[in-house]
């Protein structure tokens, strides 16, 4: 269901044009009629349709720091590695562009900073039921109002590539599983960085914690992914719909919390009346 998602997703405009940019240098040389239009007629150049060890190198390069990347970000389905990639491969044919030819360099520049204002990446817009914490204490006072609600919290930053990939799955999740008393959060630690250092998430730019999932029962912490082993070492992650149910074991704690439904307390005006 995902890949046929993701077939649905490349139809948006963002991602069609950013993957033609992606490989605009590469597609120009290796295509006879786009290569002989461009430095053959256009700009009276020979022999500029074969590839030379300075740009293969670059490419080589490219390959190797989009799978470092993308790795590190957690990407887990085709929209999340071109997405994690977009910068790396448009920059690369910016630099490409520029080594060639100037002017055509400038072209693709301009293009860059059109597709860039004109072009966000899509944000989810389906159904969910999430609590987004906007004050510092917004997650304390929830956790302490009623202890008989089970919170599942994603701690983020706006900025963070694996955060923005996890968001739509976080959603999907909360319409799919939220109860009375199972209830999903999300607190922005970029914007709060002192409940960052309360819970022990760096987000810096080079933090592996981003995005953090915690799940609070009782107003306690009782599991964190990722998490970190005996020796400190943090155990990495990948943040999909079904590693994230099996780690916290959502399909038993929503029937549990199902079953276990949270009954109105009686006034004591109510308890004198029975």
């Amino acid at each position: 269901m995902s890949f046929k998602k993701d077939l649905v997703l490349l139809l948006k405009p963002y991602y069609w044009v950013n993957i033609l940019m992606s490989i605009s240098y590469i597609a120009a040389k290796r295509a006879p009629f786009i290569c002989n239009y461009l430095w053959t007629y256009l700009f009276e150049q020979e022999d500029q349709c074969e590839l030379d060890g300075r740009e293969t190198e670059i490419l080589f390069f490219l390959l190797i720091v989009v799978m470092i990347r993308t790795r590190k970000t957690g990407s887990v389905t085709m929209i999340n590695y071109l997405t994690s990639s977009f910068m790396y491969t448009k920059i690369a044919n910016l630099g490409l562009w520029f080594y060639n030819d100037i002017r055509l360099g400038m072209i693709y520049f301009v293009f860059f900073i059109l597709v860039a204002l004109l072009l966000p990446e899509p944000t989810y817009t389906g159904p969910e039921n999430v609590l987004y914490f906007r004050t510092e204490n917004g997650l304390e006072e929830e956790l302490e109002k009623d202890k008989r609600v089970t919170w599942l919290v994603t701690f983020y930053t706006v900025w963070n590539p694996a955060c923005v990939n996890f968001a739509p799955i976080f959603s999907e999740l909360s319409n799919e599983y939220a109860l009375s008393n199972l209830k999903f959060g999300k607190l922005d630690v970029g914007r709060f960085p002192k409940i960052g250092e309360k819970y022990h998430i760096s987000d810096s730019s080079f933090s592996r914690q981003l995005p953090t999932v915690i799940l609070f029962r009782q107003g306690k912490e009782v599991a964190r992914r990722p998490y970190a082993d005996s020796k400190g070492k943090l155990v990495k992650f990948f943040f999909s719909a079904d590693n994230v149910k099996a780690a916290f074991d959502l399909n038993n704690l929503y029937k549990e919390c199902k079953d276990n439904p949270i009954k109105a307390i009686k006034s004591v005006s109510e308890k004198k009346k029975d």
